[in-house]
């Protein structure tokens, strides 16, 4: 991965010698902080470019926060973490360096590689998994594909931002042993095996000492033991010390362009207490990164030509349905053909809910739901009825009409204006036509909003600010919508809502209006923000009539299909979860539509665990994490048969929240000890053994059967008495199981075969047993196939005082479809290996 050529990095090195002997002071420390939101100034006696970044787990929004500067929507991460396939991934980070270039970026701020500690973590869609070694395997395919596309990457959030309570300030407390046999080791095995150009710093602090500026783990874990030269970024507006983050290793401050580094950072020099040293090399990764893409004079990018192009919307449909993950089927799916009936029910099988909120939220050109899935998909003459059921939102719809935004000055004059598919106005950091924040005083939003029913209606306002809303003739509100809480990030993530209801005939024209007076000090930080939207809802029934509609639609089907679903309140950055039941009345609406048609199948579209009481009494359970803008389209392939879901769980789904082995998120007087260690997940779960979660970790179920016939484990040189404990590379394979399975179902299939392995229990301090290696193979009716899974290193040694060593012994080396549903053992004895 990586495209490293020797050659070649040697040309770049050269330059970046020759553009750094050129600069001044000052002309160093610009290079170090945001010229604005998204980028990093140009040099041009240097001949150095702009260099722009973009958040993109989910997809590469670029400069513009809006929904009219369209991206492809991908699946949640933790839907890429489903398929366990990297060689899958890798082309998913293709498609995010495509949509990179097209967009003039150079740096995607991705991927998000923290670790599922508890269920409640609000980002818990945006990251992988609970298993550091899938999280580091799918991270590192996902790295090398984005940078194979010439593209760079910044692996986040260094290190353990695995919640969002208090996540500016909290101080993460981790032993040693914890920290780098859990949190660190995604990280470890992203930067060894995917070399990647970037990571981005987490808020938090760990062990007392913020991330942006920890020298231990940035300058000595990183860099000098890892072999990382690649930038450390902040997150935004994350770096809060000029000299502990300058001698912290933090090269990059951002956004700008109020930063600590700048004038700050030129006095903290001049005045000694900053070597100009640590100045030059912070600015030599970041030329080093700039020469990597392109953007510096006589340094050839790492990647002259672009790939292949990729059709996004074909691979957006592919990911989902590879995503996909059946956790419960009585033999209903695939439906068969010929079906009289099918009743659709639930909100978000009308509006997909396609990712999570926050800086993951791209905006696609358009969006396939559920119902349009189904509708293009199913047979002519198979009847299709939709009902609601139960609306688990709690805030308004944007508009879904054409808003006309105009930008005003001081006087009330018009600066420009801009053309808004619908209610959602967003800007940060740019304003459209190249407007000014200091010139901007007020937008007003403009929409003709035609009813579909005679009854209330209800508009909405969502933002934080002064507000004046207009409609029919009417003023319904002019005043002021406060925002709760110090999060800074809290007005465009997790804004406060107004409503307001208004009576309105059906099919009349109404003029609506919102206009936002924005404060004089509009500035987030230094950079410019607006964002507010403007909402609407129909009239609709009770919740009761809602429930009684659908049940009376799912008796009267040959299928009922439901989709539930979180809603934003519920998974979003910066917020983390209460509980984990679905929102709204939804658990009842399943409960009582299976009453009505034991042929029912649930569809869970969120991005991480929910409780799912009914789980038993329904005839299949399918898992849809965010699917991305193809959501509905890869549905019907998968209800269908067209497709097979080829989801395996990246974390165990809990059945009861009091289950749960590790639950606190909230931190006491600021800090959040990491008290359990090593024990998060299924090594959590199996070590408690009192109380058996509703699906394990890489349970799925595909729609043909498999025998696993055969395990062989051939140990490598290397493995035994030969390896040096510390020494080499901990990823390169020690050892290989060779798993024969066997497809004994009458279509053709694909099956992720797992191996973990388990040391003799003799020791306590670590876990029962950890995943060592993981391969998906394809087999048609009656087809046997071998998965050659290689065993690294890294998963026969512990972390201890003498740092990391083989642990000796008798390893049970074991094969399946699951943690819990292991169908074959070989036993291993591990001699032991030379000290140091």
């Amino acid at each position: 991965m990586g495209n490293h050529c020797p050659e070649q990095d040697a040309m770049r090195e050269t330059a970046v010698e020759a553009a750094l002997g050129k600069l001044d002071l000052t002309a160093k420390v610009a290079l170090l902080a945001g010229a604005d939101m998204w980028s990093l100034p140009a040099n041009e006696e240097i001949g150095l470019g702009r260099l722009v970044m973009s958040d993109g787990p989910a997809g590469v929004r670029g400069e513009r926060w809006t929904p009219d500067d369209p991206s492809v929507a991908i699946p949640s991460p933790t839907a890429l973490a489903a398929t366990w396939d990297p060689e899958l991934v890798h082309r998913v980070g293709g498609l995010l360096a495509q949509e990179a270039r097209r967009k003039g970026v150079h740096v995607v701020l991705a991927p998000t590689v923290n670790l599922h500690r508890s269920p409640r973590g609000g980002r818990h869609f945006e990251g992988y998994s609970e298993d550091p070694l899938l999280t580091g395997e799918i991270g590192a395919a996902l790295v090398g594909g984005v940078q194979d596309g010439g593209v760079a990457t910044t692996p986040k959030h260094w290190v353990a931002n695995d919640s969002e309570t208090e996540r500016y300030s909290v101080d993460v407390r981790v032993d040693e042993r914890t920290l780098r046999e859990l949190y660190l080791a995604p990280f470890e095995a992203i930067v060894r095996k995917a070399r990647p150009w970037g990571l981005m710093a987490a808020y938090n602090r760990v062990n007392g000492r913020s991330m942006s500026e920890n020298g231990e783990l940035n300058n000595g874990v990183l860099r000098a033991e890892w072999g990382f030269d690649g930038i450390l970024v902040s997150d935004w507006t994350g770096a809060r010390d000029t000299i502990r983050a300058a001698l912290g290793g933090l090269d990059i401050a951002m956004p700008g362009p109020v930063t600590v580094y700048g004038e700050h950072l030129v006095a903290a020099v001049r005045d000694g207490r900053v070597p100009e040293e640590s100045v030059d090399e912070l600015a030599r990764r970041v030329l080093r990164l700039a020469a990597r893409v392109g953007l510096l004079a006589d340094a050839p990018a790492v990647v002259a030509e672009p790939p292949a192009p990729i059709d996004g919307e074909a691979l957006a449909r592919e990911l989902a349905a590879r995503s996909f993950t059946l956790v419960g089927n009585d033999g209903i799916l695939p439906l068969e053909p010929g079906l009289g009936s099918v009743a659709l029910i639930g909100a978000a099988a009308a509006e997909a809910r396609i990712g999570g909120g926050g800086s993951a939220q791209v905006f696609p050109t358009r969006v396939t739901s559920p119902l349009d899935g189904l509708r293009a998909a199913l047979p002519a003459g198979t009847a299709l009825g939709y009902a609601l059921g139960a609306d688990p939102r709690t805030h308004v719809a944007p508009l879904r009409a054409g808003v006309t935004a105009e930008l005003l000055g001081a006087a009330g004059e018009v600066l420009t204006t801009a053309q808004l598919p619908d209610g959602s106005v967003r800007w940060i950091g740019e304003l459209p036509d190249g407007v000014g924040f200091d010139a901007l005083r007020a937008v007003r939003a403009t929409a003709t909003l035609v009813p579909q029913a005679t009854g209330v209606h209800r508009l909405a306002i969502r933002g934080a600010g002064r507000f004046v809303l207009e409609a029919a003739g009417r003023v319904l509100f002019d005043g002021v919508v406060h925002l709760d809480g110090d999060d800074p990030a809290a007005a465009f993530l997790n804004p406060p809502e107004a409503v307001f209801e208004l009576e309105l005939p059906g099919g009349a024209p109404v003029a609506v209006t919102l206009t936002h007076t924005l404060p004089q000090a509009s500035g987030f930080a230094g950079f410019g923000l607006v964002s507010f939207a403007l909402g609407h809802s129909e009239p609709v029934a009770t919740a009761d009539e809602l429930i009684d509609e659908a049940v009376a639609l799912a008796a009267a089907a040959d299928v009922a299909v439901v989709v539930v679903a979180t809603t934003e309140e519920v998974e979003s950055e910066g917020v983390d979860r209460t509980g984990l039941a679905l929102p709204g009345r939804q658990d009842e609406l399943v409960a009582r539509v299976a009453a009505a048609n034991p042929r029912t199948v649930v569809v869970v579209n969120a991005g991480a665990p929910v409780l799912m009481p009914w789980r038993e009494d329904v005839a299949a359970v399918l898992l849809t994490w965010f699917p991305g803008q193809q959501a509905g389209a890869a549905l019907a392939d998968v209800l269908l048969g067209a497709v097979e879901p080829g989801g395996r769980l990246p974390t165990t789904w809990p059945a009861e929240e009091a289950d749960c082995p590790v639950w606190e998120v909230v931190p006491t007087e600021g800090v959040l000890d990491y008290g359990e260690g090593l024990f998060i997940g299924y090594p959590a779960w199996q070590r408690r053994g009192t109380a058996q979660p509703a699906y394990w970790f890489g349970h799925g179920l595909g729609y043909t059967d498999w025998e696993y016939q055969g395990l062989e484990v051939r140990l490598g040189a290397g493995a035994g008495a030969d390896a040096a404990d510390g020494d080499g590379d901990p990823y390169a394979a020690r050892a290989e199981a060779v798993v024969r399975v066997r497809n004994t179902g009458a279509r053709a299939g694909r099956e992720t075969v797992q191996v973990y392995l388990a040391p003799d229990g003799s020791d306590r301090t670590r876990p029962d047993r950890r995943l060592a290696g993981f391969a998906v193979v394809t087999a048609e009716p009656g087809e046997t196939v071998e998965a050659r899974i290689p065993l690294p290193l890294r998963s026969f040694q512990t972390w201890g005082d003498a740092g990391w060593s083989v642990r000796p012994g008798t390893y049970a080396v074991e094969a399946g479809r699951s943690v819990a549903d292991r169908r074959l053992t070989v036993a291993l004895d591990l001699p032991a290996a030379g000290g140091r």
